[in-house]
């Protein structure tokens, strides 16, 4: 059944359905065109039909279920909808039949539902299928796990005292004994168990809110009894104690309890209960206390007390945020966001700080930690640097050194710090000294992603670090430890490009330039494109500069070694150098080579500014009559829109050179690619070109010539045309059978794909004969 057919239908004379739209059917179909899989889109269009004939409406549900076949909803109203259509008819009407087999064909993706099964199965029984409804209720048992099979047993029961079957009575109910017991203690565990919640909490508000007439009762021991068992609901069970002791008059216990709890809650919405309470009660006291005080007179014992619980309050709000970032820790200890923010919380308190970041470093485990562990070992030591107290900072990088980080890049970055922070105390040789332990090679080699190995013995092969002992070596070390340095990058084969041109930028800087050329080599050794281009680049740039044409036959070497398997998007930088080479200190017939091969190897993007680029250094080297050729072939390769564009400047070359007969050819060769209705330019060029060097007769040609091919467009457009109607008239099973006007965006794009189809073979039997510019010798 075809997606995006019409959902009206009417019975024809013949019997079979022909499928309709009706006007207000079509916001709804363009809907589910769009949507397909939204199951609200369905809805709304079956709720819109549901007065419809019921053949229309099934129809609509069965495509839906198509798309979307897991649907409960879809499912459950379309079996609903069905039984109710058959409901008034006999048992034996084969409407019946339909009916079960749509029910079946429901089960295929709803067998875990019991409330299809009960369903089906209670059709079963209305129609006295006795052998059926049976089996068919051994499949639901089967199919539904035993945690709903309590659902399905009762009905079954039901089922087999209809009928005087007592033998199948005997089995069904032997087989319900043995999974009785099991099937009424999980369905009375589950009841229970929300019961009991429902009624410890009743029991804990009855308790809290009548203190005065519970007396043999331990309320404290009952309600932190209701903490250890419900520890979801820990927010109100405080809440719940606290008000107990308010009720009493206990605030000192109520305010300790508050405490208690803000203290050890486990999640933000029991804080903010608690919390929200605590404020509360505080108010509450300051509010009873200002009151009794204007009703019996102030004291200054009144004002002591009015200030102390107004300063109570105060830091009560003051402390909810670091409250509140406990609850998180509490949540996640390893929370390495948290921690800083603690920290920030606690600006202005040196001691706080301190005693912070040290429960941080030993609380957070690196396997465990969210976000990055050796931000907070460095922040600890910047800390303590800001404060001027360096040999503490020094001690907590050595620390931070020995600690398992879960990454290589973490030890690495402490390190790195750790010599920008002799960096910026002036101690150079000490950062050069802690970098160069770092990169030392431990005992026991491993590799770098080897996570069964720690990271002090895989930090060697960190990129980070020696990138910053090369910086710091061509700083303040001498040329021998630099080189020695970057030659130990390349050994342990973690370069990249940037540090392998680096290198031989330094090098070059020192005079070493053949040293520097060598690097350059065995970083390309390194690399494949195209992470390579950049050290090509660099290196055929800089031999250039250094020889020019004095190692003419080892620059060429090079360029072609580098456009040994190039990519094509790479390929023009290198050829336009190589043919610069060529030009400034080799042969002009092997830059024209060069540049000639460039059209052939770039991207077809830019094949149209490299021949701009051919044809012009053509004419500067050779004259403008050498460009003929070189015209010639970029018309034959370049897209038409280029290839236009080449044969109006080819014309106009030919005209300045007086070369009329030449021109008039290239015009009437390009003619064949130019539809008069879209290349309007193009003709009136032409036509200008004629009635200045033409005559009547000419002018009679080129207007023989548009005409002609004006009408092989037009032929074309008809052709296809025509192809396109046959294919419309000849469809079947489409939408437009089905419902003529409203065909779609899959037939409207199936055209479309038929037409470009056509176009492209109308186009291969055209003889262009772009290979062949006949131009009048």
């Amino acid at each position: 059944m075809p997606d995006r057919e019409s959902a009206a239908a009417a019975p024809t004379a013949g019997g079979k359905r022909e499928l309709r739209f009706e006007e207000e059917d079509l916001q709804y179909e363009e809907e589910i065109l769009r949507n397909p899989f939204s199951v609200k889109c369905w809805i709304r269009y079956i709720e819109f039909k549901q007065n419809a004939p019921k053949h229309v409406l099934n129809l609509i549900y069965e495509r839906a279920l198509k798309e979307l076949p897991g649907s409960y909803k879809l499912w459950y109203n379309y079996l609903k909808q069905r039984r109710k259509q058959v409901k008034s008819r006999c048992v034996t009407d084969a409407g019946y039949e339909e009916v079960n087999n749509c029910h079946e064909r429901s089960l295929v993706f709803m067998h875990k539902m019991p409330r299809i099964w009960l369903d089906y199965c209670q059709f079963l029984m209305d129609q006295c299928r006795v052998t059926r409804t049976r089996r068919t209720f051994d499949r639901a048992l089967r199919a539904l796990p035993i945690t709903q099979h309590h659902r399905i047993w009762p009905l079954y029961l039901k089922f087999v005292r209809m009928y005087p079957l007592p033998e199948t009575a005997v089995r069904v109910y032997r087989r319900y004994l043995k999974v009785r017991d099991y099937i009424k203690q999980w369905h009375l565990h589950s009841l229970s168990f929300t019961a009991e919640a429902t009624l410890w909490h009743e029991l804990c508000d009855l308790i809290s809110q009548n203190p005065d007439k519970v007396k043999s009762l331990n309320v404290g021991a009952i309600i932190r009894g209701g903490l250890t068992r419900f520890t979801d609901q820990l927010g109100k069970l405080w809440c719940s104690l606290a008000d107990y002791y308010i009720r009493s008059g206990h605030f000192e216990k109520a305010r300790d309890v508050y405490e208690e709890a803000i203290q050890t809650v486990m999640t933000v919405r029991d804080f903010t209960q608690v919390f929200y309470s605590y404020a509360q009660f505080e108010e509450s006291m300051i509010a009873a206390k200002m009151e009794t005080t204007s009703e019996l007179g102030r004291e200054e014992e009144d004002d002591v007390d009015l200030e102390l619980r107004l300063a109570r309050f105060e830091q009560l709000i003051a402390r909810r945020p670091l409250l509140l970032n406990s609850v998180l820790l509490r949540q996640n200890p390893h929370n390495v966001h948290e921690w800083h923010k603690r920290v920030k919380l606690y600006e202005g308190k040196p001691r706080e700080i301190i005693n912070t970041y040290t429960e941080a470093v030993q609380t957070v485990d690196p396997f465990k930690a969210t976000g990055k562990t050796h931000t907070l070992w460095v922040a600890f030591a910047k800390f303590y640097e800001e404060n001027g107290q360096i040999e503490d900072a020094r001690t907590i990088f050595e620390k931070a050194t020995k600690v398992n980080f879960k990454r290589v890049d973490e030890l690495a970055s402490v390190w790195c710090e750790y010599g920008e922070l002799e960096l910026r105390h002036e101690n150079y040789d000490q950062a050069l000294r802690n970098l160069r332990r770092a990169t030392a090679i431990p005992a026991k080699k491993a590799e770098y992603f080897d996570a069964s190995e720690a990271v002090q013995n895989r930090v060697y092969k960190s990129l980070k670090v020696w990138s910053m002992l090369a910086d710091l070596e061509e700083s303040l070390g001498t040329f021998k430890s630099t080189k020695a340095v970057y030659d130990r990058i390349l050994d342990l084969r973690i370069a990249t490009p940037q540090i392998i041109i680096n290198y031989g930028l330094f090098l070059e800087e020192h005079s070493y330039f053949e040293e520097s050329f060598k690097a350059y080599e065995r970083g390309i050794s390194l690399f494949r494109w195209p992470n390579v281009y950049d050290i090509w680049n660099t290196y055929l740039t800089k031999f250039i500069d250094r020889y020019g044409g004095k190692k003419l036959e080892r620059a060429r070497d090079l360029f072609e070694q580098a456009l040994d398997g190039c990519p094509q998007k790479y390929a023009k930088t290198i050829y336009l150098l190589y043919a610069k080479l060529e030009e400034e200190f080799g042969l002009a017939r092997h830059a024209m080579a060069v540049y000639e091969r460039a059209t052939r190897a770039v991207q077809p993007s830019e094949q149209y500014d490299m021949y701009n680029i051919y044809i012009k250094r053509a004419a500067e080297i050779y004259g403008v009559t050498h460009t003929r050729g070189i015209y010639e072939k970029a018309i034959e390769v370049l897209s038409d829109e280029h290839a236009r564009e080449m044969c109006l400047r080819f014309a106009d070359m030919e005209c300045k050179l007086g070369e009329i007969d030449r021109a008039r050819a290239v015009y009437s060769y390009c003619s064949q690619i130019c539809d008069p209705r879209t290349t309007v330019s193009f003709w009136q060029t032409w036509k200008e070109f004629e009635i200045r060097h033409g005559n009547e007769d000419t002018i009679r040609e080129m207007l023989r010539v548009k005409r002609s091919v004006q009408a092989t467009y037009n032929t074309q457009v008809n052709f296809m045309a025509s192809q396109m109607l046959k294919v419309y008239s000849n469809a079947t099973g489409t939408v437009s059978d089905l419902a003529p006007g409203q065909s779609g965006m899959d037939d409207m794009k199936l055209l479309e794909q038929r037409a470009e189809q056509l176009a492209a073979e109308s186009e291969r039997d055209q003889p262009r004969g772009k290979e062949k510019i006949l131009f009048v010798r």
